[in-house]
């Protein structure tokens, strides 16, 4: 893609954006080099796209045949069109994904859709991306039973027989709650998954990979990078993959690359159709989508790493991946960072507290889902507290809690050097309070997870 050159068609097409150029005192003549175009104004939600007409915000005024509906972590909804050939453009990333990982050119493939259907972005997005790749000669068949557990139980054991593979696709912790509590013969019915929404560990892909009988997690488990915004951005590779697990082993080469105790999603994106900006630690993409959008701020931390660069990387560091890989840039995505918790100075991220949860000593009792706050007892003391779900069946006990809590603070002085450093060693240990599977206050069925609350009740003594 040409930056510049998406600027002058944005620029003369979308009549919010001429408005917007017009306020900052951007004459477009003026914009003619690429160093010209990252002195362009950043677009947000807040300067651009609330302040505008839905209209005006697409090309020549008029909406897309088709709108998605995000509320982000603000909850004040966002509306998104789109077109089909928005999503022909897109569906490249699911095709990689099915053609390189999962070889769906060859094997009839039964994808489940399990993201939430209805205005959301992920359901029919998703459902329609899946429908491109087998009008392209893919033998694919797509079910949608979204994300009803009643209807994902039903549909499995009746379709998955007549096909070679079955592709889940959802966001992870629900995917891993389907293959941890249902019966179900995932070995015999050659799972894969692919994921969006969410940073998960290397940890968790093992895992998940194990409980769903997934030979090879490199090339079973694929995570997908996207927004309400612009749809899919990236996408795991197995050459991404192998790199992250690379580094997932080696916390101090992670942090060196990455500046980070916490591991973020890595992928690939084809800088064809989008165009990635690293701005103070945080992501700005360029894109032409059902609202073409010029150096908007996501506000997702991470960064930008050129192939050769991120290569010769890894290799200094001794790894030589089995193969190269498309020859594709990479970005990095930490996920947003008011996710997270702030304990004597130190950042906690959920990332850290997930890889203690998913340790085989304490994996087989809890779910994963948990929530983490800081607060203060009756005598001003702080405490790291974590509300941690059962599986279903398993009662609370002092045992699972007190392996729980050694198992989170194990990793956290692991992975997190602030933590180990900042926090008090009397302070380090979190308290653990377990909840059964469900609890109404912090696992409601149904909801989207939180894995933070700024605002915490005391600490219990």
């Amino acid at each position: 893609m040409d930056p510049v050159e998406l600027f002058h068609q944005v620029a003369a097409t979308v009549p919010a954006y001429g408005r917007f150029l017009a306020d900052q005192q951007v004459d477009p003549g003026k914009v003619l080099t690429l160093q010209d175009f990252a002195g362009l104004p950043m677009t947000t939600k807040d300067n651009y796209t609330r302040r505008h007409p839905l209209p005006d915000l697409c090309r020549d005024g008029v909406i897309g045949d088709m709108i998605a509906v995000s509320s982000g972590s603000t909850g004040v909804p966002s509306f998104w069109p789109r077109s089909a050939a928005d999503e022909r453009v897109i569906a490249e990333r699911f095709e990689e994904v099915f053609r390189d990982s999962f070889a769906a050119r060859e094997r009839r493939t039964l994808a489940v859709v399990c993201f939430a259907l209805g205005t959301w972005v992920g359901g029919l997005f998703t459902v329609n991306c899946c429908r491109h790749l087998a009008e392209r000669g893919y033998p694919i068949t797509v079910v949608a039973p979204g994300s009803d557990r009643r209807e994902i139980l039903r549909v499995l054991p009746e379709l998955a027989p007549h096909f070679d593979q079955v592709v889940l696709l959802g966001y992870p912790p629900f995917l891993k709650n389907i293959i941890d509590t249902e019966d179900l013969p995932w070995a015999a019915w050659d799972v894969k998954l692919v994921t969006a929404g969410e940073v998960f560990s290397e940890e968790w892909r093992a895992l998940v990979a194990e409980r769903a009988g997934i030979a090879d997690p490199v090339r079973g488990i694929a995570s997908l990078y996207g927004t309400a915004d612009a749809g899919v951005l990236g996408n795991e590779t197995p050459l991404s993959v192998e790199i992250r697990r690379f580094l997932s082993a080696r916390p101090g080469t992670a942090r060196e690359l990455f500046g980070e105790s916490r591991l973020p999603t890595l992928v690939q994106y084809d800088p064809e159709v989008r165009f990635f900006e690293e701005h103070q630690g945080t992501l700005l993409f360029s894109g032409d989508n059902g609202v073409p959008l010029v150096r908007y701020h996501i506000a997702d931390e991470g960064g930008v790493l050129a192939y050769g660069e991120l290569l010769d990387f890894v290799r200094r560091h001794g790894f030589e991946p089995r193969e190269p890989g498309p020859e594709r840039p990479f970005v990095y995505v930490f996920g947003r960072g008011h996710f997270t918790v702030s304990y004597y100075g130190a950042n906690v991220y959920p990332e850290n507290i997930a890889i203690g949860l998913e340790q085989p000593e304490v994996s087989g009792s809890v779910t994963g889902k948990f929530v983490m706050e800081a607060a203060e007892d009756a005598d001003r003391d702080r405490h790291l507290i974590v509300t941690v779900e059962l599986m279903p069946g398993e009662k609370p006990s002092d045992g699972v809690a007190q392996a729980v809590g050694a198992s989170i603070l194990a990793q956290l002085l692991r992975l997190n050097s602030e933590y180990a450093r900042y926090v008090p060693a009397a302070q380090q240990a979190p308290f653990v309070r377990l909840r059964e599977a469900g609890d109404p206050e912090y696992f409601p069925p149904g909801a989207k997870h939180r894995y933070t609350r700024q605002e915490a009740a005391p600490a219990e003594p």
